[in-house]
């Protein structure tokens, strides 16, 4: 994406990353924009830059609609607010069964678009499965041949979102998901696990550091260092996975790239055969695929929600009450690796302030083998905690 910019246009994007309202990063976009030269070598660069500058006025226009509902106004909604446990996006091209995925999993009464491209602005609904509330928010489809606003409602959806939900039909081939997976990318979403990833984290002391098991071709740490000086930038820590060259490491500056994980719901199984190298590139790629009819919802509801905690890193924990011969049904969703003193904390900071210590069982095994533990017991999915206070 970089393209040998002047000193000008380096300069100018310092004041977008050091831009803290959304209204002041816009204007320095504008700025940017403005000191880019325009050739072939920068289309790509542009491109992505009008995009975020469009999400960024949908964002102000949001906060106005928001400003005139509270007054009586009304307004359409632009964005979703998280709800639930996890926040999946939805998307897909369009006729791809969207709409189908979320009557099959939610109390929605949603039709289907009698149109392409009818959806024009996210819809939420909730999927509920053993206590988990998972909030699917269905995108507008996909518009990959030209430049649209449904792609910038979209690409901000997933953005916000802690994972996909890829919705493809049967019929799909192998060359369209590239080009989806492609879409994405470009925009600096990976929905597949990246290989290669550059991530920079600007600091107040410390000077240049680079971390992370990766390397860099063809340029060094001084390399690194003298690049982003460029930019305005003496301390920073720059992660890299993978193998990457200066030129990534520079992409990353203005790509903020993100990894969102990714389940594959391939639609109407029961009208096409499913193409053998579609299933082939989600397997290599890493990314798990259910294989559905949607019109009788056959999905595996117990499987899908491991799934989706799974690939975002949560697990369920299960609360006692000391003085109740059963567990609350219904489960604090945590990342993996929590404590049991961070569940305490997560209910009231009086009891994690008190706490003397828990009891654990495994859920499956409840009430027997109970095991007495500390603040600091890390705790699995499905684990049932009582903490004495």
């Amino acid at each position: 994406m970089p393209a040998n910019l002047p000193a000008e246009a380096k300069a100018a994007w310092l004041k977008v990353m050091e831009a803290k309202t959304p209204e002041e990063k816009l204007r320095a976009m504008e700025e940017f924009l403005s000191a880019v030269p325009k050739h072939k070598g920068t289309e790509k660069l542009i491109k992505h830059i009008r995009r975020r500058m469009a999400e960024l006025r949908r964002e102000l226009q949001e906060r106005r609609e928001k400003a005139r509902a509270v007054r009586g106004g009304g307004g359409a909604r632009l964005y979703v607010a998280k709800e639930g446990d996890v926040q999946v996006a939805v998307v897909g091209p369009p006729m791809s069964g969207k709409t189908a995925l979320l009557r099959c999993l939610t109390n929605t009464h949603l039709e289907p678009d009698e149109l392409p491209f009818s959806t024009v602005e996210p819809i939420p609904s909730m999927f509920v499965e053993d206590g988990v509330y998972v909030q699917l928010v269905k995108t507008p489809s996909l518009v990959l041949d030209q430049s649209s606003d449904l792609n910038t409602v979209t690409l901000a959806t997933v953005r916000n979102a802690d994972a996909v939900m890829l919705v493809v039909d049967a019929n799909n081939n192998a060359t369209l998901l590239h080009r989806i997976i492609q879409f994405f990318e470009d925009e600096g979403i990976h929905l597949t696990p990246p290989t290669n990833y550059v991530k920079i984290e600007r600091k107040g002391l410390g000077g240049v550091q680079i971390v992370g098991s990766g390397k860099i071709v063809g340029g060094t740490l001084s390399d690194v260092k003298k690049l982003l000086h460029e930019y305005g930038i003496y301390h920073a820590v720059v992660h890299i996975e993978g193998v990457v060259s200066l030129d990534e490491v520079e992409e990353a500056l203005y790509l903020d790239k993100m990894y969102k994980p990714t389940i594959v719901i391939m639609s109407k199984v029961d009208l096409y055969q499913v193409n053998r190298e579609v299933e082939e590139f989600f397997t290599k790629a890493g990314v798990k695929y259910y294989k559905t009819d949607l019109r009788v919802c056959n999905l595996d509801r117990r499987r899908l929600l491991e799934d989706i905690l799974q690939a975002t890193g949560r697990i369920r924990v299960f609360t006692k009450p000391v003085h109740s011969k059963w567990y609350v049904e219904k489960p604090i969703v945590v990342k993996a690796g929590s404590t049991v003193g961070d569940v305490a904390a997560m209910i009231h900071s009086s009891l994690a302030e008190t706490f003397k210590y828990a009891i654990v069982w495994r859920r499956d095994q409840y009430p027997n083998w109970p095991k007495r533990v500390g603040r600091d017991y890390v705790l699995s999915d499905n684990d049932v905690v009582e903490i004495h206070a």
